[in-house]
């Protein structure tokens, strides 16, 4: 079997210049957990949840500068405002990001005409959840894990 018989040919992508909130949106409205990131056609990149889920790093900070509290039931929740006060920040930050600064730049891409063994090999190998399917140049699908264990279904 080979990948143009698997693959998903209405690929949803986005653009360099997107910004993450608007893939977030992207990627939850069309259940998907990542996408090729295109300019002209070409794929010039990949993005995915785990690449946003990166950018939700806040600074550690520790234990030792807080200061003892004569009150204890008091310290807690401050801490907890500190902590949501530095992650609604974060967050406002990585929305307006541009893919571009977090996306993969090295993307792992297949032909149409390679085998979905080749695909698996290559998904295992790389650890990626998806292959780009191109050719020549120009994006023509996709291939996900899931679409190779359909495709299997058929077969055994």
């Amino acid at each position: 079997m080979k990948v143009k018989d698997v693959m998903n040919k209405r690929v949803i992508t986005c653009t360099p210049s997107d910004v993450i909130s608007d893939v977030t949106r992207k990627l939850r409205r069309h259940n998907i957990s990542g996408m090729p990131v295109v300019k002209r056609g070409e794929v010039v990149g990949i993005i995915s949840e785990s690449d946003v889920l990166g950018l939700l790093r806040t600074p550690e900070y520790s234990d030792e500068l807080w200061l003892p509290s004569p009150l204890e039931l008091i310290e807690v929740p401050i801490r907890e405002l500190v902590e949501w006060t530095k992650t609604k920040k974060a967050l406002e930050k990585i929305g307006s990001k541009p893919v571009a600064r977090v996306m993969k730049h090295h993307v792992h891409t297949i032909s149409p005409e390679e085998s979905i063994e080749k695909a698996s090999e290559m998904m295992t190998k790389h650890h990626v959840n998806r292959l780009p399917v191109v050719k020549g140049d120009k994006l023509v699908g996709i291939i996900t894990r899931g679409d190779i264990i359909t495709g299997l279904g058929g077969r055994i």
